[in-house]
């Protein structure tokens, strides 16, 4: 495993601290300002060492957390913005909106950026109130009603049981907790995977969207550059690739992300950049260079090896399907049936707004061009030729390209009323 994970260093994939050393100890808040002042003392950004509530109540927003459990038992936690730093809680009923991070992402994707330059608090200010989900199995979402995260069956999903578990667990809360009928889901990368799931196969569920805004659309992964193409030959040896990943948590708990962010990233121009090239494919002339340590230490966040090894089935796909067990006995017990089922984004009919980049590396444009005829309701098809991957969640120029369109569709402005 060690030689694992400094391949995966090398290739640009640096994992993930646990939550526990994610956040600053629990001072008082005098003491916490004064090992902030420390920090910036020494040139280390103290967002380093920030979890995703500590992100926001840094910048003046108000933040809760919650904790949603999913149907199979997960313990799912979200932070919730209520409102923006300069609008009273009192106000008229605001849009409700709930953001999902990608793959190996968590909710401080959505925060890492300046608050003028991050898409949730833009939102907040602009009068949303926003809810930020993290996936089963990252740093903010390793628990369970019995099971722990030291044992191997705590790891035993993908994506598929975060489209049937975690989102309708997550719609279902936001929706009983605001009492509103309906949300704005808005996803990034696996975040939009688990939707066109989730919202293709569960009416109930989609009729709770009254948009869902896709970032870099995921369903059929079959042109990926990423990394994981690299184990996409050995897809379909399970063991191989579970022995490979340890069977268990992939990417999540280590220092070593720290260390690249305070040491490495603050002193050693161009390392970096490189490293997260490599693993998300930033356009470099469009990254905030001086908050690169701040995405080093916050990303990747982990999933399970079980949800690598379902998207690497997905490279050797020409379609969007299930997890496959290479049993027809295990399928069979499964899904009834000997193969895995396919997806059908096609049955969706929720209003949905697409936002691509024609150098994405893991939403590829070939794979995009399959899925959009699919999709019944495409309200918008917003198509940013030079943007990457991550530029929907860091790039300087995403407030002005994308989300200004976000914030009119959200709140009906210029006529963007679907």
């Amino acid at each position: 495993m060690l030689l694992l994970y400094f391949a995966f260093v090398c290739f640009g994939i640096i994992h993930q601290s646990s939550a526990q050393t994610q956040k600053i100890p629990d001072f008082s808040q005098a003491l916490k300002e004064t090992f902030h002042a420390f920090l910036r003392f020494f040139n280390v950004d103290p967002e380093i060492y920030m979890g995703a509530n500590e992100l926001i109540t840094s910048k003046g927003y108000p933040c809760e957390d919650h904790q949603v459990i999913t149907e199979d038992g997960y313990i799912l936690t979200m932070q919730r913005i209520p409102h923006g730093r300069n609008i009273n809680s009192s106000t008229a009923r605001r849009p409700v909106v709930v953001l999902q991070h990608g793959l190996l992402g968590s909710s401080t994707n959505y925060l890492d950026n300046l608050s003028n330059e991050s898409l949730a608090y833009i939102l907040a200010d602009a009068g949303a109130d926003v809810w930020l989900s993290n996936s089963r199995g990252n740093i903010y979402s390793r628990a369970h009603i019995h099971l722990k995260p030291s044992e191997e069956a705590f790891w035993d999903w993908s994506f598929d049981e975060m489209a049937k578990y975690d989102l309708p667990a997550v719609v279902d809360y936001v929706t009983s907790t605001t009492n509103t009928d309906k949300v704005t889901y808005i996803g990034h990368s696996q975040g939009t995977l688990i939707g066109f799931a989730g919202f293709s196969e569960n009416q109930t569920l989609s009729e709770k969207i009254e948009l869902f805004v896709a970032l870099a659309p995921v369903a059929r992964v079959r042109h990926i550059e990423s990394p994981i193409r690299l184990f996409a030959p050995f897809a379909y040896e399970l063991e191989f690739l579970f022995d490979l990943f340890g069977k268990g948590e992939f990417l999540s708990n280590g220092e070593v992300e720290k260390f690249l962010a305070k040491d490495v990233c603050t002193h050693v121009s161009g390392i970096c950049e490189n490293v997260m090239f490599l693993l998300f494919g930033f356009n470099l002339h469009n990254l905030n260079e001086s908050r690169i340590p701040v995405y080093v230490a916050h990303n990747p966040a982990g999933t399970s090896a079980k949800n690598m090894v379902h998207f690497a089935q997905g490279v050797r796909s020409e379609t969007f399907q299930k997890f496959d067990y290479r049993s027809a006995a295990e399928n069979i017990k499964h899904y009834g049936q000997p193969t895995p089922p396919v997806y059908h984004p096609e049955n969706m009919t929720t209003p949905v707004a697409v936002f691509r980049g024609d150098h994405d590396i893991l939403a590829d444009p070939e794979d995009v061009a399959w899925l959009l005829p699919k999709l019944k309701n495409v309200i918008l098809d917003k198509d940013i030729p030079q943007w990457e991957h991550v530029d929907f969640v860091f790039g300087l120029d995403a407030p002005t390209l994308c989300y200004t369109v976000i914030h009119d569709l959200i709140f009906h402005k210029n006529g963007s009323v679907y």
